[in-house]
């Protein structure tokens, strides 16, 4: 429903606060007549604060007094005739009012729509959108933004207050040098001179003239106590009005900065786990350089009042005011500027030696305040954990760091079109570590370190100079890539639990099973770069590992914790690996070989030997699924439904041997299902060249140039079955193969066609049967103990 028309349904109070929105400003007719266009026009997109924008406000206005006119011209009737002279009168005035300054018609109208939409919600009682533009997120900048305009309503208030105490200042100083010109008084007492020129006259005299004078100064010292007495009630009225000011500009501050930044910088925390982008900084810069902007008119029409208070000392508390006026936005814009310095682009958090790497800050309000008249220098540093706890607690730490930083300084760089003021560190190197005495069970990949930028910004033609500094989130640093996976684990645990305002970088030792399985979910969906999570039944599984359980019961793990040396310090029951080392091998393998398998729903996974046999023993003789090795980290494995061939009328699941990447590097997964014909459907029961048949590799050409390419093809013996079509053979191309444990493989070699080979039918391809022949005689050849290999317990 149009705004417009909830807002014509508005009562009492609400309905007198929306009459109140219009005057001669802006017409309620124009509202009325106008309101489809007026709620369909872009208003937001316009920012107020940048006069480039004026431009666009003033197609807006043009616009504006078009749709008015039309609308005149279409009225007919009697009552058009007088609506049409209405109208028209309406366009010429808002032409008239705003043609030299269209941007404040966007703003008039901004503050109206706002006002409105706030009146309607408030009177509905609900916080469902209105008119499509009332969600949470514009409701929450609605109110920003209403704070905004009500702030400049009270600064333009005081400039406006300010003006008239320094006129009728000027006007009291000028009637009290006049006074003193003609010499009828000072503050106090009479003159010498108009004393000793009473004395020289003659007594009557005296006695005629001493009651004109002696009222007359009576009168002027009555007048300039009176305008003294109203002068000191303007400046302690208009004290007041800026400590009013002043503390609505640091609640609207506070929600900028410790809400709307915070959670800025805590997605953007998350988002090293691999959660939704932390989202653009051009909605919170807007809001900073308002803020800034706002900051700094109030506290030059501080300096101005004290100034004023300086040229004209009259007793009494002001001037005890305006020092804390003074004082107190000092302090708002230093929290500003010292909050604003941010890290846009963190550097990687786990960090290589000798690997180039590279990182952005950036100054929220550098435009506003003109940082970049005279351009700052960044310096980076990489300082310990312990270092940093120093540092916010503002005790000396000398300047040391932990390692050096090759191209550790950077110039803030000011690009004009984007108004932001940033350093981008494309080239740093870490040179070398020093690390610390670790504690305990720690290994180097659980020690943390962070980059710390610092620099100087002078405000305000030096007025002000900030030292600022900021640390970037936790990083762990490694020598090697075999250190990665234990790294990440560090940095995953830290970016998940770590908790607002803590002491670098204490994270809980424990956190409730729900907590880390959220965390992983979000890892692996970013790793796999799938839609498809881990699902409860997935978690279940993973509960059951991490605390070697049977129950399938999800509440039974709702109420459980994991320690950080369950996670990633103690091995898993009866293995040499933590379960986060297992579900990173998972994850590798996943998104570097078997992503289009996952999110095509074929790879159940996280399913256990016994729960495999359990699925696939009710099912026909072929059925297969695809699970994760428990024993073997990054690794899968296909288990199948069929008869025992040593026991006829016995059925039996059987596992191959784990694939690795390895494996997967000679011959992709789809095409190893492709060959084992003994394969018929993938659990429960989809035929599986119906899922697979599309990452199948296309068959090989006929011999060219008198060649045939070789080929591998997966066997399993005994179960190696003539494929009956011979041109679902799908050969993968390799200069050499070594096979997996558990299967086997049959090689052809180059030939020449004229050379007869019974291998080869009549169209130069491999005839099946005799190839299979070939593979086992060469098994036989190698002694190759195949039925341990495919047959065994693996898992």
């Amino acid at each position: 429903m149009a705004v417009w028309i909830q807002a014509q349904q508005l009562q009492g109070d609400a309905l007198h606060q929306m009459q109140s929105l219009y005057g001669q400003h802006f017409p309620i007719e124009v509202r009325h007549y106008l309101s489809q266009w007026i709620e369909s026009q872009l208003w937001d997109a316009i920012d107020l604060e940048n006069p480039q924008e004026e431009f666009k406000a003033k197609r807006l206005l043009d616009s504006l007094i078009q749709e008015l006119q039309n609308k005149a011209e279409h009225q007919v009737g009697e009552d058009g005739f007088l609506l049409k002279i209405k109208l028209g009168h309406y366009a010429n005035q808002l032409k008239s009012t705003y043609d030299r300054c269209p941007l404040e018609l966007v703003r008039c109208i901004k503050h109206i729509l706002y006002t409105e939409q706030r009146l309607i919600r408030e009177a509905t009682n609900s916080s469902s959108p209105v008119g499509g533009m009332m969600d949470s997120m514009s409701q929450k900048y609605q109110q920003i933004n209403q704070a905004f305009e009500e702030l400049r309503l009270l600064t333009q208030d005081t400039e406006n207050d300010l003006r008239k105490l320094q006129h009728n200042q000027e006007y009291f100083i000028i009637q009290y040098q006049e006074s003193l010109r003609i010499q009828v008084f000072n503050l106090s007492t009479p003159s010498a001179a108009q004393l000793s020129s009473l004395a020289a006259l003659p007594p009557s005299d005296r006695q005629l003239r001493e009651p004109a004078l002696l009222s007359k100064r009576a009168t002027v010292e009555a007048w300039l106590t009176r305008e003294a007495n109203t002068l000191q009630k303007y400046r302690l009225d208009l004290a007041e009005k800026h400590q009013k000011t002043l503390q609505l500009l640091r609640k609207q501050q506070t929600i900028i900065l410790d809400d709307e930044l915070i959670q800025w910088k805590r997605r953007q925390q998350l988002a090293g786990n691999g959660g939704p982008p932390e989202g653009g900084l051009d909605i919170l810069q807007s809001w900073c350089e308002k803020l800034a902007e706002t900051i700094w008119q109030n506290r030059q029409q501080i300096r101005r009042a004290e100034h004023l208070r300086q040229q004209l000392p009259i007793p009494g508390p002001i001037e005890e005011l305006l020092n804390e006026l003074n004082s107190t936005i000092t302090d708002i814009i230093s929290a500003l500027v010292t909050s604003t310095f941010i890290i846009e682009k963190q550097p990687p958090q786990v960090l290589k030696t000798q690997t180039k790497f590279a990182a952005t800050v950036r100054l929220l309000v550098g435009g506003k305040l003109n940082v970049h008249m005279n351009p700052p220098q960044v310096k980076a540093t990489i300082i310990s954990e312990q270092q940093a706890k120093a540092l916010l607690k503002n005790e000396n730490t000398r300047n040391e760091s932990s390692g050096e930083i090759l191209n550790n300084n950077c110039v803030m760089e000011y690009h004009q079109t984007t108004g932001t003021l940033s350093a981008h560190f494309r080239n740093m190197s870490l040179k070398r570590i020093k690390r610390s005495d670790r504690r305990g069970a720690e290994s180097v990949t659980e020690e943390k370190f962070t980059i710390l930028f610092e620099s100087q910004f002078s405000v305000g033609s030096n007025e002000l100079v900030f030292q600022v500094k900021t640390l970037s989130l936790p990083v762990v640093v490694i020598v090697h890539g075999s250190q990665d996976n234990n790294a990440t684990a560090t940095v995953l645990w830290d970016n998940a639990f770590a908790e607002a305002g803590r002491v670098p970088f204490l994270v809980p030792d424990k956190v409730l099973w729900p907590q880390l399985c959220e965390a992983i979910n979000m890892k692996y969906k970013a790793e796999v770069q799938s839609n498809r999570g881990l699902s409860e039944e997935n978690l279940v599984f993973l509960a059951q590992k991490a605390f070697s359980s049977s129950s399938n019961n999800p509440d039974d793990y709702r109420s459980m914790t994991m320690t950080w040396s369950q996670f990633n310090r103690e091995s898993l029951p009866g293995r040499n690996f933590t379960f986060w080392q297992w579900f990173d091998g998972v994850m590798e393998l996943t998104k570097k070989h078997l992503k289009p398998h996952w999110n095509d729903g074929a790879i159940l996974g996280f399913v256990n030997k016994q729960q495999a046999q359990d699925m696939l023993m009710s099912k026909p003789n072929g059925t297969f699924l695809l699970r994760f090795s428990d024993s073997e980290i990054g690794g899968i494995t296909i288990a199948w439904v069929a008869e025992n061939p040593n026991k006829a009328g016995e059925r039996m699941v059987w596992n191959l041997m784990p694939y690795t990447t390895k494996d997967f590097s000679i011959r992709s997964l789809a095409d190893r299902i492709s060959d084992l014909n003994h394969l018929l459907f993938l659990y429960p029961d989809r035929p599986k060249d119906e899922v697979f048949s599309k990452y199948y590799t296309p068959p090989l050409s006929k011999a060219v140039d008198g060649y045939v390419k070789p080929q591998i093809k997966q066997v399993v013996p005994d179960f190696a079955t003539p494929n009956p079509d011979p041109n679902s053979v799908n050969p993968t191309y390799m200069d050499q193969g070594a096979s997996p444990a558990p299967v086997n493989h049959s090689h052809a070699f180059s030939m020449y066609p004229p050379m007869a080979d019974p291998v080869l039918d009549g169209d130069g391809d491999f005839d099946l049967d005799d190839t299979m022949d070939v593979a086992r005689h060469v098994e036989e050849l190698l002694r190759r103990p195949v039925e341990s290999q495919w047959g065994g317990q693996q898992s």
